[in-house]
């Protein structure tokens, strides 16, 4: 397949995988806590990973152990839990949308970090994405009292790692197969997510005959093996074949399929926060137009 139709190819599929992550995280609450459900996604992803490419490890050399170690944390460890705690307080499909922020967090950090230029358009559509967070935001709190709508920052924490993440992989991972990028940012993660998941009482409540339980445990399962594992190694791809941007634009796609599980998980939705939806993604829109 040409490589220009397969990188739109990796970016439906990352939009189905991803979009559909959002739900799963919030059904996988259900029965575990947030610490438990972010050790486990690495844990469990990382085995996937390890079975699949661990004999990629020796292809690895000193100098990009460096940059894979903090591409494990910026762009899977601290998210995960990041977005476990959000999605206590916020709803599934508003984590999506706010998670659109990922591409205009890369141009804004690709310039100010990695010396990457920006244009007066770029910069009019990271403007107008982030007039469109706040009234997201504010008009969700607004919707659902009953939610911290606080914690809705811990997502638009999470884009601005992805951010960096996205442009350490591009800058410094260019040359690094896709699956050995992702074993190397697990076998950074995977210990520190053990000892997580060891500090909490997962083992002593764990109870396969809890309907709650053992229902998140399948939700989590799935979310690692194709949320985490499978969409970590396209992506990691997707950026290689693409620009920073381009693959970050994955974000774009996602929100219409959470907004659309979160619509039959019976979410509240209202006019205005779509309307703050088409303003972020006319920002993204704006800041990866060619000239």
């Amino acid at each position: 397949m040409h490589s220009g139709n397969k990188k739109w190819l990796y970016l439906v599929i990352l939009s189905l995988i991803w979009g559909s992550s959002f739900i799963l995280i919030k059904k996988s609450l259900i029965g575990l806590t947030p610490l438990q459900l972010g050790a486990l996604r690495i844990i469990i992803s990382g085995c996937f990973i390890f079975i699949f490419g661990f004999y990629t490890i020796k292809n690895i050399t000193k100098t990009q152990w460096k940059w894979l170690i903090i591409s494990g944390l910026l762009g899977t460890f601290f998210p995960v839990f990041l977005f476990a705690y959000a999605e206590t307080e916020i709803d599934s499909a508003v984590a999506s949308i706010l998670n659109s922020l990922t591409p205009l967090n890369t141009i804004l950090l690709g310039f100010a970090i990695f010396k990457i230029a920006s244009s007066k358009r770029q910069i009019m559509g990271v403007i107008i994405g982030f007039i469109g967070t706040a009234l997201l935001i504010i008009k969700g709190a607004d919707l659902n009292p009953d939610q911290n709508y606080l914690y809705a920052g811990l997502v638009v924490i999470s884009s601005v790692m992805y951010g960096i993440n996205v442009n350490i992989i591009k800058k410094h991972l260019q040359d690094v197969k896709a699956i050995t990028i992702a074993v190397g940012n697990f076998t950074a993660i995977i210990i520190p997510a053990i000892i997580v998941l060891l500090s909490t009482d997962f083992f002593e409540k764990a109870d396969f005959n809890n309907e709650d339980f053992a229902m998140s445990m399948l939700y989590i399962v799935i979310l690692s093996a194709f949320g985490t594992a499978l969409a970590k190694v396209l992506f990691n791809k997707l950026v290689q074949m693409a620009t920073p941007v381009f693959a970050s634009s994955v974000t774009y796609s996602m929100p219409l399929v959470a907004l659309m599980w979160g619509i039959l998980d019976g979410e509240n939705f209202s006019v205005l926060q779509a309307l703050a939806t088409i303003l972020i993604l006319l920002g993204i829109y704006l800041a990866n137009k060619r000239n």
